[in-house]
């Protein structure tokens, strides 16, 4: 995600506040996952309770924005923007193997079952394109 820390405010009953910024790009990158949202929300550490309801309340204002901006003639998006996604991803070690004794590279395992092995830098490198492609792939074809 950032390399900068945030401090993160609590309400009167220790509830993590979430700005309204951060619940942005979380739906942002939410929609664009193609992952159900009770397994979004548990990567994202979000209650998914929460989650569900910081999701009915943008459909909801998304329709009254859609009819205002029918009323009005302007179109639906037009100053909305994320100036830096979010991108979420899953990471764990396979029982019973330590990071020293890992001598098989780097495994990336893509929602749809695709498996790549990345032992080199060079291979890295490809690696980080190749996903750079498939995300512009999937926004472009939702």
């Amino acid at each position: 995600m950032n390399d900068e820390a945030k401090i993160l405010k609590t309400d009167t009953r220790g509830r993590v506040r979430v700005p309204a910024e951060r619940r942005e790009e979380l739906l942002n990158e939410f929609e664009r996952s193609g992952i159900s949202a009770m397994r979004f929300a548990k990567m994202a550490g979000v209650n998914y309770a929460t989650f569900a309801n910081w999701r009915q309340k943008r459909r909801e204002a998304k329709a009254k924005a859609q009819g205002n901006a029918a009323v009005e003639g302007t179109a639906l998006g037009e100053s909305v923007g994320v100036s830096r996604p979010v991108r979420l991803f899953e990471a764990f070690m396979e029982p019973g193997r330590s990071a020293a004794a890992s001598s098989g590279g780097l495994t990336i395992e893509l929602s749809s079952g695709a498996r790549m092995v990345v032992e080199s830098p060079v291979q890295l490198r490809l690696a980080v394109e190749l996903l750079a492609m498939l995300g512009q792939t999937v926004r472009r074809a939702c």
